[in-house]
């Protein structure tokens, strides 16, 4: 079993220091990475209440963990999913609902996986290095306000597994 570490160190706050866990990155198969990495994410959120705070942790997180091409949140304003924290090659700025795997999983409030890009109806290419892609809404008080976006430079990265353990991720946020 690999295991790596990456200390995140101390932040200080003007009135609070916060000891920050370490990223413990372990695992063969993609289940036991997730399996290693959702407790540390739960430990990140749970005492921070800002969720621009929380989407910019667990991007980095989950880029960290998986070597994902694009790891990142668009929220929703207004009519439109505008850029939040990623990690990765710059992105789109904005995506109106119904357009692009992200405006999909916005406009039908589910999960997309999608395993080839270049197959998706109405593909938005931000990248054209991205070759499967997985979206995943984020909900509140019974209403989507954001997507957990993931891209892949391979083919056919993304399954049930991702979906899975995705939605359990975004439901800590």
């Amino acid at each position: 079993m690999s295991q790596l570490r990456y200390p995140l160190g101390e932040c200080c706050d003007l009135n609070r220091k916060y000891e920050m866990e370490e990223l413990i990155i372990q695992g063969e198969t993609k289940q036991e990475r997730y399996e290693a990495l959702l407790p540390q994410i739960a430990a990140v959120v749970e005492d921070e209440a800002d969720l621009i705070a929380n989407m910019a942790n667990v991007a980095a997180m989950l880029h960290e963990t998986f070597g994902f091409w694009w790891t990142g949140f668009y929220r929703v304003v207004g009519e439109e999913l505008v850029l939040g924290p990623f990690q990765g090659p710059m992105a789109c700025t904005r995506i109106r609902k119904g357009r692009g795997v992200c405006g999909t999983a916005w406009a039908e409030e589910e999960t997309q996986v999608v395993p080839d890009v270049e197959k998706f109806p109405g593909h938005i290419a931000c990248s054209s290095a991205s070759r499967s892609e997985i979206v995943v809404p984020v909900w509140k008080e019974g209403i989507v306000i954001a997507v957990l976006d993931i891209d892949s430079a391979q083919l056919a990265t993304f399954d049930e597994t991702d979906r899975r353990y995705l939605e359990q991720i975004v439901r800590l946020l």
